[in-house]
């Protein structure tokens, strides 16, 4: 096979950061999801970790539409704190940022097959400017663990500003509500911890909020925890080299 016409999968490297809610909050924040330091800015609300990972082929022609798979393990028996204080089932979300030139493939080529496999999935650029980062979500994580985005590699002899070589992907994967909204403040699926030191005289509990773990009379530190971790979701970024 005639080695300028494909990219090679170099390597795989993982790691994980602290994060934004779902994919859609960081379209209304920020204008690039990928901070200076490369990390997914879906790290800044989310702040557990969990696993994620993400399927590519080893090599793509140009021109040519491949799958990226993307999956994102969980426990469908597992329930999560909504927004009103209720359990209910885990949404998942994803941003994946491409190398420039890449974008979701069109719909006029995908085969049967393909589309069969990326289903009713919205798939959407960050920015109609922004072709090469992709957002899903929130949608479901009992029917969208796993999810397949289509992609078309780019040509370098039709875009001279493509080259033949080695590429980066970055990708962060979410399950579950985050931990804080976009302006800092706090969601009631987190754990709340004491502002000062100090004696316990009242308790006021919300209908929305987690359970305490303390109660009236109580002596309690500064920064010690009042409630339960109620968050059973998490984040992890990945990037692979190829």
């Amino acid at each position: 096979m005639n080695s300028r016409l494909i990219w090679f999968l170099a390597g795989l490297v993982l790691y994980t950061s602290p994060a934004n809610a779902y994919p859609i909050y960081a379209q209304q924040n920020y204008e690039n999801p990928r901070e200076a330091t490369g990390r997914i800015v879906c790290a800044n609300c989310h702040l557990a970790e969990k696993a994620v990972d993400i399927e590519v082929p080893q090599a793509v022609l140009p021109n040519t539409v491949f799958e990226a798979v993307v999956k994102i393990p969980l426990d469908n028996q597992v329930k999560q704190v909504l927004g009103n204080g209720k359990q209910g089932g885990l949404n998942v979300g994803a941003v994946i940022v491409l190398p420039e030139g890449f974008k979701l493939a069109p719909s006029d080529r995908l085969t049967d097959e393909l589309k069969e496999k990326v289903g009713k999935l919205f798939i959407s650029p960050y920015t109609p400017e922004q072709e090469n980062i992709l957002v899903v979500g929130p949608v479901p994580g009992k029917k969208y663990s796993e999810m397949v985005f289509p992609i078309l590699s780019p040509d370098p002899t039709v875009d001279s500003k493509i080259h033949f070589g080695k590429y980066q992907i970055h990708l962060g994967g979410n399950r579950g509500r985050g931990q804080l909204y976009p302006d800092g403040s706090k969601s009631n699926n987190t754990v709340y911890t004491a502002s000062i030191a100090g004696k316990i005289t009242q308790i006021t509990k919300a209908d929305k909020g987690p359970a305490f773990i303390v109660k009236e009379g109580d002596i309690v530190n500064s920064d010690q925890a009042l409630t339960q971790n109620p968050n059973v979701g998490g984040i992890q970024l990945e990037f692979m080299v190829y």
